[in-house]
Order: structure tokens, then C-alpha cells, then sequence
């Protein structure tokens, strides 16, 4: 079972949440983009009203997953809207061809940081301690959002977050907008700029005085940028 909402006519739009979200979360942005096109927006597999992933999914197994979930819902080359984690499925897709038509990405998650030396070190005593206390290792070392998940889900996390996008986000040929909020720390302008760099003739809009969602944070002004670059 396909859990969504869809509101207005005309050409397909398609909203993807980010991470431990759901579809619920682009309420502003169905509301208003309803008027124009015809809004679906999905809760993908393990999170919202879906239904439990069956295995510890990868970003191409949910990107696989959508991919039939619009062609079940009859939706073809619908332009997309995507926030954080919906944004690297987005890329997966985008990187396919013609899944896509045109494209907005905000806090898109997908760059990976250069990793340092005390990341190296925190590994190592992460899987050290793992050996002798699993339960507290998880406690200790594992983000507020990774100890939120069921077993099943973190192997999946740890697949998604240790993968990077950018081989893919290079074989991108369809209009891109970028949008980051300015104090995004989730996903940094920095880390956004790359995938700007990257796509061949994307745009780049940086929200002022915004952080990871800056879509419910200024929605006026994002839905107004993001109506310009679709219409």
C-alpha cells in the first residue's frame, strides 16, 4: 500500500520528505503548490503512515521503490521537491534521466564531509567498545536521531548516510534549484555548493536566517522561489 496525499490538477508535482519525517511535513508547500499542480506527496517505506521496510534499504532501494510507487500511481516525469534525505533519493532518480522533469532541492543530503582524524578515532573506540558492550556503544556513540530507529532501520541509516552522491549528482541533466537555509548545519551551503558545482546548469538560493528547513521556517519566500523555477 501507497501512503500519500494528492491536492490540485495539472502537471504532477512530487514531494519527498527528509529523514523520520513524512509526507505531513510540506503541508505549506501542498496548500499552496495545489493551485497549480496536481501535489502528491509520498510517505516513503518506514516512516509516516507506510509500511515497515522489508530489509535494511539503501538510497537506490528507496529510489527503486518510488520509481514503482509513481508508476503504479500513474504519475510520468512529474517535477519533484525534495528536502534532505528525499533529496538523495531525488539525485538517485535524477541521475537515471528522464524520471524527472524539473527539480528543487532544499538541504539536500547526499555530500559527504571529509572525514578527520577524531572522526577516525571515534570509529575506532565506537567498534571497540562495540565488542564488549553493544548496547552502551549504541548509547554513547550513536546520533539522537540513530537511537530513535529499530535495528532494522539503523542498518539501513548506516547505509544512507555513509554514501556519497556525487558520481551521481555529475550524470544530472535536468534543471536543478538548490536551496539551503544559511544556518543549516545538517547540510551546510558549503556542502550544498557542491552539488551546485557538480550539476550543470543548476541554480543555487541561499535562504537568509534560515537553518535545515527552510521550508517551514520562510515558507513565502521559498515557495515563491521555488513556484519561479518550476513555472
Amino acid at each position: 500500500m501507497i501512503s500519500y496525499i494528492r491536492k490540485g490538477e495539472g502537471k504532477d508535482l512530487v514531494l519527498l520528505h527528509g529523514y523520520l519525517a513524512s509526507k505531513e511535513s510540506f503541508y505549506p508547500q501542498i496548500g499552496y503548490f495545489s493551485r497549480f499542480f496536481c501535489v502528491t506527496a509520498l510517505d516513503f517505506p518506514g516512516f509516516g503512515e507506510a509500511e515497515p521496510i522489508p530489509a535494511a534499504w539503501s538510497v537506490s532501494d528507496y529510489a527503486d521503490w518510488t520509481q514503482e510507487a509513481l508508476s503504479a500511481l500513474g504519475i510520468a516525469f512529474p517535477h519533484v521537491l525534495a528536502h534532505s534525505f528525499g533529496g538523495r533519493v531525488a539525485v538517485k532518480l535524477l541521475s537515471r534521466g528522464d524520471v524527472f522533469d524539473r527539480a528543487v532541492l532544499t538541504g539536500c543530503a547526499g555530500i559527504l564531509p571529509k572525514r578527520t582524524l577524531s572522526y577516525h578515532i571515534r570509529v575506532k573506540a565506537y567498534r571497540a567498545v562495540k565488542k564488549i558492550a553493544p548496547r552502551y556503544a549504541e548509547k554513547a556513540f550513536g546520533s539522537a536521531e540513530y537511537r530513535t530507529l529499530s535495528p532494522l532501520m539503523r542498518e539501513s541509516y548506516k547505509k544512507i548516510v555513509n554514501e556519497d552522491l556525487r558520481e551521481d549528482a555529475k550524470r544530472i541533466a535536468r534543471p536543478v534549484l538548490f536551496v539551503v537555509g544559511e544556518k543549516d548545519t545538517a547540510t551546510p551551503p558549503q556542502s550544498v555548493r557542491v552539488y551546485h558545482d557538480l550539476v550543470r546548469g543548476s541554480q543555487f538560493f541561499c535562504m537568509e536566517g534560515c537553518g535545515h528547513f527552510a521550508h517551514l521556517e520562510n515558507p513565502l519566500a521559498f515557495n515563491a522561489a521555488a513556484e519561479e523555477f518550476l513555472r
